[in-house]
């Protein structure tokens, strides 16, 4: 694993001078998407006014970090984007575990749509939530009626990328720094290219 942390730098180091953009995917087809399966013990809604606090308790450490229920309204709940049948819970005994939303983007076309802060809580991992938010928020991207899907994601989130890889979303080079770092990910997931 140091090693790959090493590696991370071989390309110019993220300093508040020069930041390391976060990576790009995108799957430029909506056909043929995942199917929803949802695991026994879970279930999947929308967005209710309140779900602000189960919100942030998802995304910390996983999507940013020091998240509060104004900082969630400023960048999620009272954004013009924002819709609340757009933004996706998974539950466990009716507690929100993991979510996901979709989203507009100004800075990609308007046939994308946007795959946006998708996480689960760690003790729920490994159970196949992450292939059920890829799929309910690529569903949603259609449904939309946009005609690709594109997200951003972080170096060290590879069981992320992963499952974003399994429903059908392929690395986007959009700066110097990503073909490098997406040849490390792929090593360190032992994914030939």
């Amino acid at each position: 694993m140091l090693n790959w942390l090493k590696s991370l730098f071989k390309s110019p180091p993220q300093t508040s001078s020069n930041p390391r953009p976060q990576l790009e995917m995108i799957r430029d087809h909506l056909d043929d998407l995942p199917d929803i399966y949802i695991p026994d013990g879970y279930a999947v809604r929308t967005y209710r006014p309140g779900d602000e606090p189960a919100w942030c308790r998802i995304m910390e450490g996983h999507v940013g970090e020091n998240w509060t229920i104004e900082k969630c309204r400023d960048r999620l709940t009272q954004n013009e984007r924002f819709k609340p049948e757009n933004l996706f819970f998974i539950t466990h005994e009716d507690r929100p575990v993991a979510s996901t939303c979709a989203w507009t983007s100004d800075k990609v076309d308007p046939d994308t749509g946007l795959v946006h802060m998708v996480a689960a809580l760690p003790e729920h991992r490994g159970k196949g939530l992450g292939h059920l938010l890829n799929a309910l928020v690529l569903h949603r991207i259609k449904e939309l009626g946009h005609q690709k899907a594109h997200l951003l994601t972080d170096d060290w989130r590879l069981a992320a990328v992963k499952s974003y890889l399994t429903a059908g979303l392929r690395p986007l080079n959009t700066h110097e720094s990503h073909p490098e770092r997406w040849e490390t990910i792929f090593k360190e997931l032992g994914i030939e290219e």
